[in-house]
């Protein structure tokens, strides 16, 4: 897609026009654990002006904590994951970041201009968030970015030509940036020397309790989402973008997650939501996607992004697993906002583009913003 406007502009100027700039933002950098062959993953702790903080290491450029403040001024973590990195190593999908397709390709396989690509088949007879060995468990490259009024870090991966039956190499970049309004910031780049698709996102765990406080089901959610993707039983949507008005999707107006979770049509298909919306949208650019409300802690994600889509998934399959702190997670315990293109666009021709071709670069931008109420 092509470059978008910001939402807000880089720290620098926002420093140079304020009347009162900013402190510099903190990055540190540390050993987070060893890979079975050797290899080092560190881990990058961003924080910004009041002391909150959002941790990313490079093993899948997975976000390990997020910690902000509540109503009261409390810190807590608002993100699921583990203490460790064997933790990860047997449940990367938390807080990663996917590709080289986020969410589901049916068949799993595409074409491109007539030649068909055979994907891994990792969730049935579908390919899922990149196949085998996506790109939650790639070991990126990392760097360090300070700034005034935010600190970052950027990752970088060479996926090869035919890595998971994906064509070209694509080159990707990830940027992390943590500001000092609570804003974090995500943006992705890709660029490849042959025809393909790319489709990336962040896979986070959200529970704005804190994770381990219990489930998520009294979150307020609000989506900007009059339409929805109809799915066959495998999750594949159909092709129809289908109205919410009269179903257990219209969050339109600001419901509880858990209101109508056991309703029949949302149990049977995926066990609770796992669903992707088509964000409202007048044109191309960065709007707001959805709107988390927590009354408990007081604690308010906004979500923006430059993405047609947000895949609404629950924790629905968690039972008992351990993470942080020894915290039990349980089923509903946290909540994904997966902004991204549609799930199977590459074969679905009516949906927006995922194809990327030589010359072209991929870009596409995330923000979650943290408030309390």
């Amino acid at each position: 897609m092509r470059e978008q406007p910001y939402r807000w502009v880089l720290p620098v100027l926002v420093a140079a026009l304020a009347p009162i700039a900013p402190i510099e933002g903190a990055v540190t950098r540390a050993p987070f654990g060893n890979l079975p062959d050797g290899t080092v993953i560190d881990e990058f702790t961003l924080t910004n002006a009041a002391g909150d903080s959002v941790r990313v290491i490079t093993y899948g450029g997975i976000i390990t904590s997020i910690h902000v403040r509540n109503r009261d001024g409390q810190r807590n973590d608002v993100v699921l994951g583990y203490d460790t990195l064997a933790g990860y190593l047997d449940n990367s999908n938390f807080g990663a970041v996917v590709g080289r397709y986020a969410n589901r390709i049916g068949g799993a396989e595409f074409a491109i201009d007539g030649q068909v690509y055979k994907l891994a088949a990792n969730n049935g007879r579908n390919s899922l968030h990149g196949g085998l060995q996506g790109f939650d468990k790639a070991v990126w490259q990392a760097e360090p970015l300070d700034a005034v009024g935010a600190a970052g870090v950027k990752l970088t991966h060479a996926s090869p030509d035919g890595d998971e039956g994906f064509p070209g190499t694509l080159s990707v970049s990830v940027v992390y940036t943590f500001n000092d309004r609570g804003e974090l910031a995500i943006d992705y780049e890709a660029a490849t020397d042959k025809p393909t698709v790319v489709n990336l996102t962040n896979h986070s765990y959200f529970n704005l309790g804190g994770e381990g406080s219990g489930d998520v089901l009294g979150h307020v959610l609000t989506l900007n989402a009059d339409r929805y993707t109809r799915v066959d039983p495998q999750l594949i949507p159909t092709g129809e973008l289908a109205d919410v008005a009269g179903t257990p999707l219209d969050f339109r107006a600001g419901t509880t997650i858990g209101a109508r979770i056991h309703d029949a049509a949302i149990i049977e298909l995926a066990k609770g939501y796992d669903h992707n919306f088509v964000v409202n949208r007048s044109g191309e650019g960065e709007v707001k996607a959805a709107e988390v409300f927590d009354p408990r802690s007081g604690r308010v994600l906004e979500v923006f992004t430059t993405e047609p889509g947000v895949q609404l998934y629950l924790a629905n399959h968690q039972s008992g697993k351990v993470g942080k702190s020894g915290h039990v997670y349980n089923q509903y315990g946290a909540f994904c906002l997966e902004t991204q293109h549609y799930p199977d666009s590459p074969n679905k021709p009516k949906f927006p583009s995922t194809v990327l071709r030589p010359g072209e670069t991929y870009k596409s931008r995330t923000v979650y913003a943290f408030s309390v109420r």
